[in-house]
């Protein structure tokens, strides 16, 4: 089984909404519904619009910079969105006596699920989300990197949706690019130097190439409950020095990468979790920068470790190292990132579904299916890709 996330990002085009006009549309909506008296099929048609609107408007990073920005009208959102429910609740058990047609029956159901679904968007994803993003991030973050943390946010989120595929190990990859960081800065040379030098990528290890900086964070265990592993990763991006400044910068970009592992090949452990990176043994660090993550099983990985002569830890035994091993390769060899990615892909046998981050391609994940039985699933947000293994792995962001 296993799950792929990504989220791939652009730079927001609208601005953060007015708190105080966010206010107003609930307490507009709660007007419309009224205190007691019956509730016109109109009035309810215009307040499920609100806070539809509502929703529409506190999504992705222009709603979670207001709702970190404007605590009291945080606040207010949530006590407006609480007295909501609770008088929908009650619209919705004055149904089953209203005596109303069959046709406004339907009509008023329709309208109060339509109410129901926005509100519980605005309390249970924008509302969480801004929140997480804010622990996360810490206090005074600037805007690129409320925006790269929110992609994290997505992508977390989406891996605790993902957790029923297998959960025996996550990792979550997040590319930096144009971080501006002084490689020369002593305090940055000391929090790098261990880091790079990993050689099993595991959690904590980072990765340089050129202006791009690729973190990552992996958790690892035999058993554990639901949610255990995304809260040892966010865990560690919240404590990440590093990361918050590299996602300071006004021209900051984060490509995230994540899974969730059902172990078929390899055995449970940090080395095997993915993403996975491309250095060999005795490969030179400079090789082209390519992390990857596989759904599937890469039947032939072992003749193409022979055939190749591909140099692998020995700690390393899960099949999707060949992936971004062999995408590196192919890179040094002069191709390009597209046609790299798409040579690699067409020599593995079995069913598998790959999401790989290519530091020669800034701002990008490749994604690919090959053979039966896996999928992939791309969400069209406001500014952002959201990549899933399921559709319930996008519909916190999107439904498109």
């Amino acid at each position: 089984m296993c799950g792929i996330v990504g989220v791939v990002r652009r730079p927001s085009r609208r601005e953060p909404p007015i708190g105080s006009g966010i206010v107003g549309e609930l307490d507009a909506a709660l007007r419309a519904l009224g205190a007691g008296e019956p509730v016109a099929l109109p009035a309810l048609q215009a307040a499920a619009e609100r806070v539809a609107e509502v929703d529409r408007l506190l999504r992705g990073v222009p709603g979670v910079l207001t709702l970190l920005g404007d605590r009291a009208a945080a606040v207010a959102i949530e006590d407006r969105a609480q007295r909501l429910g609770e008088r929908l609740a009650v619209l919705e058990l004055e149904l089953d006596v209203a005596g109303a047609p069959p046709e406004e029956l339907e009509a008023r159901n329709e309208t109060l699920v339509r109410a129901k679904d926005a509100l519980w968007a605005v309390q249970r994803d924008r509302l969480r989300a801004a929140r997480a993003v804010g622990d996360l991030a810490g206090a005074g973050a600037s805007a690129a990197a409320i925006a790269a943390f929110t992609s994290i946010q997505v992508a977390l989120s989406a891996i605790d949706r993902l957790e029923v595929r297998g959960r025996d190990s996550a990792g979550l990859l997040v590319m930096v690019r144009d971080h501006r960081l002084d490689a020369a800065d002593p305090a940055v040379v000391r929090l790098l130097e261990a880091r790079l030098t990993d050689p099993l990528f595991t959690s904590g290890a980072v990765r340089r190439s050129g202006d791009a900086l690729a973190f990552v964070y992996k958790a690892a265990a035999e058993i554990g409950e639901l949610g255990d592993n995304t809260a040892v990763l966010r865990s560690a991006i919240r404590d990440d020095e590093l990361l918050h400044l590299a996602v300071a910068a006004d021209t900051a970009d984060a490509v995230i990468l994540g899974h969730t592992r059902w172990a078929s090949v390899g055995i449970i452990s940090e080395p095997n979790a993915h993403p996975l990176d491309h250095r060999e043994s005795n490969g030179a660090s400079e090789a082209p920068l390519v992390i990857g993550a596989l759904n599937g099983d890469v039947d032939n990985y072992a003749d193409l470790e022979v055939a190749e002569a591909l140099d692998t830890a020995a700690e390393i035994t899960t099949d999707a190292k060949v992936i971004p091993t062999l995408v590196s390769r192919g890179l040094a060899a002069g191709r390009s990132a597209d046609d790299a990615f798409r040579t690699t892909v067409a020599t593995l046998e079995g069913s598998v579904a790959i999401g790989a981050a290519i530091a020669d391609a800034p701002g990008c994940l490749h994604l690919a299916l090959r053979g039966s039985g896996q999928a992939l699933y791309v969400g069209f947000a406001e500014d952002s890709f959201v990549v899933a293994s399921e559709a319930y792995g996008v519909v916190e962001d999107t439904s498109t």
